[in-house]
């Protein structure tokens, strides 16, 4: 069985510091009409994302952080040191923002087509990353790809190439 790991509960200290640091990402994610998110923001938004779908089985496996750690590094091409600050700020988000469809939105409007393509496939990854198909992961993706535009085809093209490199 794979090691999970607990996150912390938000305490109201920490509460005031999730209310500074991200207030105003989630205002604009909220927000019924708004800008695209710049590069930082919708890198923060993808990473919470792929942290609400590992999550979604209740379990948040260390296999499941690697491969989140994993992709964030690849996409982005970050040290190991700036991934696992951009994991633990979308591991606060993710536990404060009410919907994934404020995710989903905020990367559809920021990223064309083609790379949310890929970033269905990196979630298929995080979802397969414990070796297991979990309904309540099945159906997350069957939600979220279609909010990110992705039509049925492209998600299952993108969970076949990550289930060829499980």
């Amino acid at each position: 069985m794979y090691k999970t790991t607990k996150i912390a509960p938000v305490t109201p200290a920490r509460s005031v510091y999730i209310g500074n640091m991200f207030g105003d990402l989630l205002k604009r994610m909220a927000a019924p009409t708004h800008d695209p998110l710049d590069d930082g923001d919708a890198r923060l938004a993808l990473a919470a994302l792929l942290v609400r779908l590992a999550r979604a089985d209740g379990e948040y496996a260390d296999a499941e952080i690697s491969r989140i750690d994993n992709v964030l590094k690849t996409r982005y091409n970050l040290g190991p040191f700036e991934v696992a600050s951009l994991r633990r700020d979308a591991e606060i988000l993710e536990t404060e923002a009410p919907d994934t469809v404020r995710f989903t939105r905020a990367i559809k409007d920021h990223v064309p087509y083609e790379e949310r393509a890929h970033i269905v496939e990196s979630l298929w990854e995080i979802a397969l990353a414990d070796g297991e198909r979990d309904h309540e992961e099945d159906a997350l993706m069957r939600l979220v790809a279609p909010m990110l535009g992705i039509n049925d085809r492209d998600s299952a093209l993108a969970r076949q190439r990550a289930q060829s490199r499980a």
